[in-house]
């Protein structure tokens, strides 16, 4: 390894991964001090074992990665650690790096992963069909937002931040939060119309108990993955109840009949939600962004399907690609953008 080649003289000043330019992308040196490791990528890469450098405590890997990555990282030694060297965190033991052609994500500052983050103040103990969930609320204004998976958004990623950045930005309006936490078992929940009927029927009635009307011309659900899939299947069960989406790298390869209850990427592009569509309902009353990462090609055929299919319907529509993988990272800057232009219809009509 040629530290010259990256701009450093010795392990001293490093500050973290560095990337310099190579002729399909970027080579980016990650470093860790301790003993035998690896550097684990998500989504993106198989893990890749770091080399010794000499005879110090020092280990390294050199790793090619393509233009505008955003990718979040970590070092395996038999447990999960942020890189220390990296202020950049996502949750204890994560990092997040990105190629040197990418600009900072708006709203999302940098959090270190020592860092606790506060957690929105309302919280609302909920039990009913789906067992005991809480679910914790920001208060803001009058369109309220539902995060599926809303731990990642409370812990992990600082999301009421990051809203309140774009509305004091003046992107949008300002937003009530609603977090609903990750469930035990995603795939049966998240596949299942019942969540959004005990929703409908249980969770908004609390919430109006604590205070928090919603009112459903404002109401916009954002789901990334199986939320994502979730979040817009529920448009089409529950179209009364759901008509504004947020649906990052929606899982639209799912199909019931496919093995493993749908876990396979290889079926039918756009999966049953397709099928659903080639039906032509009536979807000239739901609003839809939809996103998914560059660095993710096998979902892109399945989201294709179903972006061409909704707009057919009705819909109105807008797609955008990420800089990433099938990554949170990525995720979390289309969240706050498409939140953002799914409200953005409710400033002009005022």
């Amino acid at each position: 390894m040629n530290l010259s080649s990256f701009g450093l003289t010795d392990f001293d000043s490093w500050t973290g991964p560095v990337a310099t330019p190579s002729p399909d992308g970027y080579r980016t040196l990650f470093l860790w001090r301790g003993g035998p490791a690896s550097v684990r990528f998500e989504s993106w890469s198989p893990p890749i074992e770091l080399e010794r450098w000499q005879d110090t405590d020092f280990w390294y890997a050199e790793v090619e990665m393509p233009r505008r990555l955003r990718v979040t990282y970590h070092f395996f030694d038999g447990d999960e650690h942020a890189d220390p060297f990296n202020p950049a965190g996502a949750g204890p033991n994560r990092s997040i790096f990105a190629t040197p052609d990418l600009d900072p994500q708006p709203h999302w500052p940098t959090v270190g992963p020592d860092e606790v983050l506060d957690v929105p103040p309302l919280r609302i103990r909920w039990t009913g069909a789906l067992g005991r969930k809480t679910v914790r609320v920001h208060q803001g204004g009058d369109p309220v937002v539902l995060l599926l998976d809303g731990d990642d958004w409370m812990y992990v990623h600082p999301a009421v931040t990051a809203f309140e950045s774009a509305v004091k930005n003046g992107e949008m309006p300002a937003a009530t939060l609603v977090f609903l936490p990750t469930p035990r078992d995603r795939d049966a929940e998240y596949s299942d119309p019942a969540l959004w009927q005990a929703i409908r029927d249980e969770l908004l009635p609390l919430l109006a108990s604590h205070g928090v009307s919603v009112d459903l011309s404002k109401f916009v659900v954002a789901g990334q993955s199986l939320g994502g899939l979730s979040a817009f299947q529920a448009a089409l069960d529950f179209p009364d109840l759901v008509s504004r989406v947020a649906c990052q790298s929606g899982s639209f390869w799912w199909a019931r009949d496919l093995p493993e209850h749908g876990l396979s990427l290889d079926g039918p592009a756009g999966g049953d939600t397709a099928t659903r569509l080639r039906d032509r309902p009536d979807l000239s009353g739901l609003r839809v962004a939809f996103d998914v990462g560059e660095h993710e090609p096998r979902m892109h055929r399945h989201c294709e399907a179903v972006e061409k299919l909704a707009e057919e319907a009705g819909a109105a529509v807008r797609v955008n690609r990420s800089p990433a993988g099938h990554d949170r990272v990525g995720w979390r800057h289309a969240l706050v953008r498409d939140v953002a232009w799914l409200l953005s219809d409710l400033a002009r009509a005022s």
